[in-house]
């Protein structure tokens, strides 16, 4: 991954996001998986965002994306959430037996090029200068 630049910064923001179905039911499945992967990339290109990675399980969805430094990972998770659920509830009618489609959770990392590790070095090693 490269660092991205515009007129005031140089940086390199990435989000590992983890998110369910409501009671984990396993409901991402043939084409409402295809449907539910399909909005995710769309969305994350209307915003501007790079899909590095993204798997969609029977009972979960993996998304590693990046973004701007201005979005957080809870705006990421609730633009792809909302408009899934939306989409897919409107298409799919037994998604409705479910109170939602998705938990009010998720997991989410930041990732980059360096380890943590590699990052703690670098900041002793600036403290001797």
């Amino acid at each position: 991954m490269d660092d991205q630049r515009d007129e005031q910064r140089v940086y390199l923001i990435v989000y590992h996001l983890v998110w369910t179905p409501k009671r984990r039911k396993p409901v991402l499945v043939g084409n409402i998986a295809a449907d539910c992967r399909q909005l995710i990339e769309q969305k994350c290109t209307e915003q501007g965002w790079t899909v590095l990675e993204l798997a969609v399980n029977p009972d979960h969805v993996h998304l590693f994306v990046q973004t701007w430094p201005t979005v957080s990972a809870a705006e990421v998770v609730k633009e792809c959430k909302g408009v899934t659920s939306h989409e897919l509830r409107r298409k799919y009618p037994a998604l409705k037996k479910l109170p939602s489609l998705w938990t009010r959770s998720y997991f989410a990392a930041t990732a980059g090029n360096v380890s943590s590790e590699t990052i703690r070095r670098y900041i002793a090693a600036q403290k001797g200068l």
